[in-house]
């Protein structure tokens, strides 16, 4: 989500050579429905997860920000999980794990994370073994 990042330009492709979708915090459950669309209807056989420092997601918890929903706008964030993280790599692992477990994915795709420095433009790739489960 952050206009910072450029995944085309940080992984070498040029236009049209990867579907990216991108959301707060490049979290896999949230994207999961795409990727499922990707693979089984347009192709796609590997997935990067890409997550970057200075993220905003590493900023708050989910109280913090449901206290800021229902002080800003009155409503009612109680009940959802804008699901925060506190540790960068963690969570690149976790996703990559999520996405190798899913029975909606095809098994046997590459699926890898990495960790994007938005002011180097620096990939460094965080190593998930394959049978590794992420709490």
């Amino acid at each position: 989500m952050d206009a910072r990042s450029i995944p085309s330009r940080a992984l070498g492709l040029e236009e049209g050579d990867a579907h990216v979708i991108r959301n707060a915090g490049g979290l896999a459950r949230d994207a999961l429905r795409s990727l499922v669309i990707s693979q089984q209807l347009l192709g796609t056989r590997e997935i990067v997860v890409i997550h970057h420092p200075d993220c905003g997601m590493l900023t708050f918890t989910n109280e913090q920000l449901q206290e800021k929903v229902r002080t800003e706008l009155g409503g009612d964030a109680s009940a959802l999980d804008f699901q925060p993280f506190s540790d960068l790599e963690l969570s690149v692992a976790d996703d990559v794990s999520f996405l190798r477990e899913s029975p909606l994915l095809l098994e046997g795709v590459p699926i890898r994370g990495f960790v994007y420095d938005v002011h180097s433009g620096r990939l460094t790739e965080v190593v998930v073994p394959a049978t590794a489960t992420v709490p």
